[in-house]
């Protein structure tokens, strides 16, 4: 009795993005290539709407939903805990000046992060709330000693640079310990590491499409516990944060039971269209099965690049790597690397004086190869 092959999941879903025609396409931590069903989603959206202006405005509505539903999915929340926003910004500004903070609060925050989840907390001294500076390499004892008396803390799923990838479930039990409200940026982990809303005590989640998760930029997801929701009072107040807002002679600014109260005015259709269509293509690949293949091609790059003279950013482990490695050699300014790669076509990203190289599961290992043979 023979034994069938099993066909690697990177050859399995190639024909899934045609960029691999073009690029070995290695910048999914800047703007990731949409992955056909995200392109022919909103191909067939915007055909429609040239055709057909918004005839079939129901299924815009069903798209919405269906992106609601297809996140909760994702990340172990429910539908009603879902708003659309534009970016991760805005869903970070969301929480950040929804909440009805007091002089003497505090906060807990990361000096590490990408300025969207920096900025946001730092205006906040401002208002008189302290904010405590850690590193994400400070131990868990570290955080835990901080954490006591503190309202929120924030932090990078995966940070944007290092691509140390944190521990959620143990923070979250630190925060539920403190009575502290727990807050992440997924933007550089949802959509190749599992992520699980529930498990790790998240009362806030907000992340972009446009990098991990293959869809379009513009369009974003914010998760808000159910419970926290009237906590969190809506910054941008339009006509759909209300519950009656399909009556539009109505006047009554009761706001929508749902995380739709978060939602303000007319969504990008085009983009839900996309983002839907992504985020449930990864579903069907499971993101439990792309989560090892992101973290080895990533490991892949790390050793070579080691090999060949360069420093790495940060250190490496099972437990805290990712699809993420920013690499740098001695003397060699890193745009020169990105524009020698890039003229092998391939494709990397400069970041403050790194290269920062950021793999996902579909592209082979024979390719990451070819990558370290370009470096120069």
């Amino acid at each position: 009795m023979g034994y069938e092959s099993v066909e690697p999941l990177h050859q399995r879903y190639r024909s899934e993005f045609p960029v691999t025609e073009n690029l070995i396409y290695l910048n999914h931590a800047g703007v990731a290539p949409l992955c056909r069903r995200a392109a022919t989603a909103m191909k067939d959206l915007t055909g429609d709407a040239c055709g057909f202006g918004s005839f079939h405005y129901d299924r815009w509505m069903a798209a919405y939903d269906g992106l609601r539903t297809a996140t909760a999915r994702l990340i172990n929340a429910k539908p009603t805990e879902i708003a659309l926003t534009k970016n991760t910004s805005e869903g970070v500004a969301t929480v950040a000046l929804g909440i009805d903070w007091r002089p003497g609060d505090r906060v807990v925050a990361f000096k590490e992060e990408f300025p969207a989840n920096y900025f946001a907390w730092k205006r906040l001294e401002n208002q008189g709330v302290g904010v405590d500076w850690l590193s994400v390499y400070d131990p868990l004892d570290k955080v835990d000693e901080t954490c006591r008396g503190a309202r929120l803390l924030a932090i990078s799923f995966v940070q944007f640079l290092s691509g140390f990838r944190a521990d959620l479930t143990s923070l979250g039990a630190i925060c539920e310990q403190h009575g502290c409200f727990f807050f992440v940026d997924a933007i550089q982990g949802l959509g190749a590491f599992p992520l699980d809303v529930r498990k790790s005590k998240i009362h806030a989640l907000a992340a972009d499409g446009h990098k991990w998760l293959l869809g379009p930029e513009g369009c974003a997801i914010l998760y808000v516990q159910q419970e926290y929701q009237d906590a969190i009072e809506p910054v941008e107040f339009g006509w759909t944060n209300v519950a009656g807002f399909n009556d539009y002679a109505s006047r009554d600014m009761t706001l929508r039971p749902d995380a739709g109260r978060y939602e303000c005015g007319t969504l990008n259709t085009v983009g839900c269209y996309g983002l839907r269509a992504a985020i449930e293509f990864l579903l069907e690949v499971g993101v439990e099965n792309i989560a090892p293949q992101a973290q080895a091609r990533a490991d892949q790059v790390a050793l070579g690049a080691l090999r060949k003279g360069y420093e790495i950013l940060g250190e490496r482990t099972p437990e805290t790597g990712a699809g993420i490695v920013s690499i740098r050699k001695p003397y060699v300014d890193a745009r020169l690397v990105v524009r020698a790669l890039k003229d092998r076509r391939i494709a990397a990203a400069p970041r403050a004086g790194w290269v920062r190289i950021s793999p996902h599961f579909y592209i082979s290992p024979e390719e990451i190869e070819q990558v370290i043979l370009a470096l120069p």
